[in-house]
């Protein structure tokens, strides 16, 4: 994470256009992409910020934040730079794996098609400038899939799997690729929202992966 106090002058133009004027402002850049812009005042919420994932040019004097895909660009010129740190955060706890999702993930590598479709393993922790992809794969047309894998999922999952696709996408070679949202159990407001982003959600169960027990059977009657 980047921390900058700096005398700036920030415009933003995209949906609509903005400027704040020359001030002593905080300048938090993200690893995920995000951009904030907060002064003295106004409490926790920012003067403006720019949500991952996003494009950032150092120009030296200029930062330009461009969003992917989109027209939004955060334009901050740098008048005097008054403090410049870099903070290594270390792995977000939120990204972190529990036990469960550990073995989801060793159990899904070994049978990708377990997610409901045919699809080959190309590398698990698939890396992107937000983070590493559970597992990338290609399905029978030999398209990009990039699957991630959780306990259970959260609205929070399906905005980590958006930014993950955000920057994959971002390679033309990779445009057309598509995600999958893994978990054992789902909230229905993370569905809706996947459904809303063409991620499809696909419900797994570590005990059926590992053998431990039979499906369900289904019963049919005329």
């Amino acid at each position: 994470m980047r921390l900058l106090v700096a005398r700036c002058e920030v415009r933003y133009s995209g949906r609509l256009n903005a400027v704040l004027p020359e001030a002593v402002r905080l300048l938090i850049l993200k690893d995920d992409g995000s951009v904030l812009v907060h002064d003295d005042a106004g409490g926790y919420k920012p003067l403006n910020w720019m949500t991952a994932p996003t494009f950032v040019e150092d120009e030296g004097e200029r930062l330009v934040v461009r969003k992917l895909k989109t027209e939004d660009v955060l334009e901050i010129q740098l008048v005097e730079v008054l403090s410049d740190v870099v903070h290594d955060m270390g792995e977000s706890a939120a990204l972190q794996k529990d036990g469960v999702e550990r073995h989801l993930q060793e159990e899904l590598a070994a049978a990708p098609s377990s997610l409901g479709e045919e699809l080959t393993l190309v590398k698990r922790e698939w890396a992107t400038e937000v983070g590493p992809v559970d597992l990338m794969c290609r399905d029978e047309d030999g398209e990009w899939v990039a699957v991630e894998i959780k306990r259970i999922g959260t609205i929070e999952a399906v905005e980590q799997l958006t930014r993950y696709l955000g920057f994959i996408r971002a390679d033309p070679a990779k445009t057309a690729c598509r995600g999958i949202l893994a978990a054992q159990k789902f909230k229905p407001q993370a569905v809706t929202l996947a459904e809303s982003r063409g991620i499809r959600c696909a419900e797994v169960d570590l005990a059926l992966l590992r053998g431990e027990r039979e499906p369900d059977l289904t019963l049919f009657t005329a």
